[in-house]
């Protein structure tokens, strides 16, 4: 295999995982995007200085959020560019969609991988498996391979030199499977100046400790533009919403930073986070687990703790 050509798709904005995706790209070969909506001025130029010269929009409308459109429109546009890798960042509709590509282009799929490298023909993926516990590594054998990129796996870099990005159509069916009936998507507004929290570069995330005061836990995550986590018994509780639930059966995070305020640490939260970079545990209890398993741990009441740690922050920025 040789990656004269590297696909990377964007299912939505133009965002961080894209451009991390691209960064990686680079090292593979020539990026070219896929986007399946229309690309905004602001996009075109963070593409541009990115090294991307060539960008392909096929604008799906609606139909972008069903998998087996995207995985047909993903493998139209590797048929087109000749790429014989293709890389979509990471989230539950873009792991469906990069199997629907794969199937279609008969190539190797990787998912979640963190790192990429070509050695002897075959592109290698290293990824974390069993809740974080082991590092392994695959080869795709087959001339084409699909990757999807976890989040914050590598670090957004501008090309050498920038290019400008030159937007061309791409025609595609976007006829729904016979069976198939997009009923209904709804996307769940950010709360503005946060990250997504599957893509965030940091992490607050506050558990039973908080006895459902969030205050102090979004006071910090304002204050390191931090996106908002937590675990399964606050959500249960209703004191936040699912798609804030780190864990097996909510959403699974890599972030560079993570920190667990009030967070016991049982082994279904431990296992949706515990591949973040840094971690970070305020906890009254010094033998909870997430202390054990932390690269810092503070031992006190994170009411006190995470306000005095925001004012720190903001003091050492306004300096």
């Amino acid at each position: 295999m040789t990656a004269a050509t590297v696909l990377v798709v964007a299912l939505g904005e133009v965002r961080s995982p894209v451009l991390e995706s691209v960064t990686l790209a680079r090292t593979l070969g020539t990026p070219v995007l896929l986007s399946l909506q229309p690309l905004s001025e602001a996009d075109t130029d963070a593409l541009g200085r990115a090294g991307v010269a060539r960008a392909l929009v096929a604008d799906l409308g609606e139909a972008r959020h069903a998998p087996a459109v995207a995985g047909r429109a993903v493998a139209t546009a590797a048929e087109a560019t000749g790429a014989t890798v293709v890389l979509l960042p990471t989230s539950f509709v873009a792991k469906e969609a990069a199997a629907h590509a794969a199937f279609l282009l008969d190539a190797g799929l990787l998912v979640d991988v963190a790192t990429l490298r070509l050695e002897s023909g075959e592109l290698v993926g290293g990824k974390r498996v069993f809740a974080g516990t082991w590092e392994t590594e695959c080869a795709v054998t087959s001339p084409v391979a699909v990757a999807t990129v976890r989040a914050n796996a590598i670090v957004a870099a501008d090309a050498p030199e920038a290019v400008t990005t030159a937007v061309e159509p791409l025609s595609v069916d976007a006829t729904l499977p016979r069976g198939l009936v997009l009923d209904e998507h709804e996307e769940h507004p950010r709360a503005e100046g946060r990250p997504a929290l599957a893509e965030a570069a940091v992490v607050v995330a506050g558990g039973r400790g908080t006895e459902g005061d969030f205050a102090a836990v979004e006071e910090l995550a304002d204050a390191l533009g931090a996106a908002i986590g937590t675990t399964r018994d606050c959500v249960d509780e209703g004191w936040q919403p699912h798609d804030a639930q780190i864990g097996q059966t909510g959403v699974t995070i890599a972030p560079r930073l993570y920190i667990g305020a009030g967070i016991s640490g049982a082994p279904h939260h431990h296992g949706g986070m515990q591949a973040s970079g840094t971690i970070v545990a305020v906890n009254v209890d010094p033998d909870a687990p997430l202390v054990q398993i932390a690269d810092l741990a503070v031992i006190g009441d994170l009411q006190e703790i995470l306000p005095a740690a925001a004012q720190a922050i903001r003091e050492h920025r306004e300096s």
